[in-house]
């Protein structure tokens, strides 16, 4: 944890009052007392210092003083063919970490139906995943997470909602990360500001990832349909939580090449 979070409704003031994990991580982990300071972040919001006034076996309270903004974030939205429970929380965590700020859990045919039935899509187990993340990540950004029973309704219906250069991952792409970049030197869309002549505003990425095997091919052709591109990393097939990894560290360093912004 290299970043205690809290919620708004933890504080009064300047005092946060903490139960639980968090004063048992200040406690056992760190082990502080009282007159020490930690790093802290309000989720959502600026992050900042404490200082500990007092402390007991049940509750840690702090005296916060928040002034920074969090580090930036990857202007990137995940679709994710949900995969198994185990490899899901590890993926979440991973991602938020590396910046990403809103998932798509989608149904495909590879997904088995119990998969949408595991307590790890319940609020409170991905709200303390996601919250795992940031706190690694010293990020204060709590990403939204939209689950999806079914692919149809999702590809037909809200994918083409969804604003931004749209990549889908798949190991039989004939064209790779750095060919695809090279047809879009800096796409933009039009806003209020460019119609004036005052600048423009750089497209965010939509990041496609399917089951292990991938999706199949009239799922890709759902997708290519609604304008992705399909790109591969290379010969090597890669499981589904190191290649959202992978991918992720590669458009965190082309977002600069693109001169995408991050939000």
């Amino acid at each position: 944890m290299n970043l205690l979070l809290f919620k708004a409704s933890h504080r009064q003031g300047d005092t946060v009052v903490l139960s639980g994990r968090r004063a048992e991580h200040i406690r056992n982990i760190l082990r502080l007392k009282e007159g020490d300071s930690l790093r802290v972040g309000e989720i959502n919001g600026l992050t900042g210092k404490a200082v500990i006034r007092s402390m007991d076996n049940e509750s840690v309270r702090l005296s916060v003083a928040l002034s920074s903004p969090p580090p930036q974030g990857l202007d990137l939205e995940l679709i994710l063919a949900l995969p198994r429970p185990i490899m899901l929380q590890r993926i979440l965590k991973q991602a938020t970490t590396l910046g990403v700020r809103r998932f798509h859990l989608i149904r495909s045919r590879r997904v088995e139906k119990s998969f949408f039935h595991s307590p790890v899509l319940k609020p409170e187990k991905i709200e303390k995943i996601l919250i795992e993340g940031l706190e690694q990540a010293m990020d204060t950004y709590l990403p939204e997470v939209l689950v999806y029973h079914r692919f149809k309704p999702f590809v037909e219906d809200i994918l083409p909602t969804l604003a931004g250069i749209g990549l889908l991952a798949h190991p039989t792409a004939d064209r790779s990360l750095s060919e695809m970049l090279e047809l879009y030197p800096g796409p933009t869309v039009e806003t209020s500001s460019s119609r004036t002549g005052n600048g423009s505003e750089k497209k965010k990425i939509l990041l496609a990832v399917g089951p292990e095997g991938g999706f199949l091919d009239y799922e890709c052709g759902q997708f290519v349909d609604k304008g992705f591109t399909m790109v591969t990393m290379g010969p090597r097939i890669l499981h589904v939580d190191t290649a959202v990894v992978a991918l992720l560290a590669q458009l965190s360093l082309v977002t600069v090449y693109l001169d995408l912004p991050t939000s």
